[in-house]
């Protein structure tokens, strides 16, 4: 039953994710005034179709569920400047980072549980102890960088994502906290004393602070208004960008493990689980699946949005197009990498999920 579960709700993540990114560019497309064939739910055998005129799009759904596709007229699109071809391309991505706000900002709106930000006491080698983090401290604020003033912190999650952010791009901050006695002190991490990051390593960890999940656990329910639940989807989704950036180039400077890497089984299984969690759990999931989604389209490889918005920096710097017997040699190097990148997910996945 659990596989069964896995399965419907991988499909029903990736062929909602994808269509909605192609969504973005059929969108895209049709404001800059580029005829669009054809939009096509799913790939394969054809199910369906409807087509109002000759002259207007096909809308079509296809057998095998596992995105979609948008099909455009080519000489429509090409003779349109070049910031509109490049704004078609970058739509997709984007209406995956839109559709992770909706997602995150639905679940603000409705009301979450959270685990609230009270900290476990440091281990004593760790930079939270040196720096005088205690058990029971509660962080209620949070600066980094050029921030004038603190920003609060309600819940760990919320924390966690601020302390990511931190670790990977290797800045110090401070913590408002207030003690187990009800005193409110500063305390700072030093830029030169943060921990460096290394493969298969949790930097949390490695930094000491961690939330205090001794029962009874003080679960609460964070719930927003519309125009707050908007103002913290957006800055969740930037951080989880970030963040998710900066461990995906650690992988090509030895900071991060290619481990890391996940592909479709580990993506159904999650699906699986968070499911049968409650909507909630199971939104969150698409939330963050989204986000990379829309981080992985951008990847500057071709057959892939950022390949094109490659060749689109390429026309823009020189007044040409890329070389046909370029994109031709490139277009190989993209297949392969792919292929590559395609297999090394699925050996993680193995290994994650039936070999340990």
């Amino acid at each position: 039953m659990t596989a069964i579960w896995s399965l419907i709700a991988f499909l029903v993540a990736i062929g909602l994710l994808v269509s909605f990114h192609e969504l973005g560019h059929y969108t895209a497309a049709r404001v800059c005034g580029v005829r669009v064939l054809r939009f096509s739910v799913g790939f394969g055998k054809t199910l369906w179709t409807y087509q109002k005129s000759s002259d207007s799009t096909e809308w079509a759904l296809s057998s095998l569920p596992l995105g979609g596709y948008v099909k455009m007229d080519e000489n429509s699109f090409q003779s349109k400047p070049l910031w509109k071809r490049s704004f078609i391309v970058v739509a997709g991505p984007l209406a995956n980072f839109v559709l992770a706000i909706i997602f995150l900002a639905t679940l603000f709106v409705s009301g979450v549980p959270q685990i609230p930000s009270k900290l476990a006491e440091p281990a004593q080698a760790s930079l939270a102890y040196e720096a005088g983090v205690f058990g029971g401290d509660t962080v209620t604020g949070w600066k980094q960088g050029d921030d004038a003033s603190f920003k609060p912190i309600v819940s760990w999650n919320q924390l966690r994502w601020r302390l990511l952010d931190a670790v990977t791009a290797k800045e110090g901050f401070i913590l408002q906290v207030t003690t187990a006695k009800g005193d409110q002190q500063a305390i700072v991490f030093k830029e030169e004393k943060m921990p460096k990051l290394a493969p298969d390593v949790d930097p949390l960890a490695t930094l000491g602070v961690k939330p205090d999940l001794n029962e009874p656990v003080a679960v609460f329910e964070l719930k927003l208004g519309l125009f707050e639940s908007l103002r913290v989807a957006v800055e969740r989704v930037w951080d989880v960008s970030v963040v998710s950036l900066r461990m995906l180039g650690g992988i090509f400077t030895g900071e991060s493990s290619i481990k890391q890497i996940g592909g479709p089984l580990s993506i159904a299984d999650m699906a699986g689980k968070s499911v049968q969690v409650g909507w909630q759990s199971y939104l969150g999931f698409l939330a963050l699946i989204s986000i990379s989604l829309g981080i992985l389209n951008l990847m500057p490889l071709p057959m892939l949005d950022g390949g094109q918005l490659l060749y689109d920096a390429w026309e823009l710097l020189t007044g040409s197009k890329v070389p046909e017997a370029w994109q031709n040699v490139l277009q190989r190097v993209g297949v392969g990498s792919l292929m590559l990148l395609t297999i090394l997910a699925l050996f993680n996945d193995i290994s994650r999920l039936f070999l340990r």
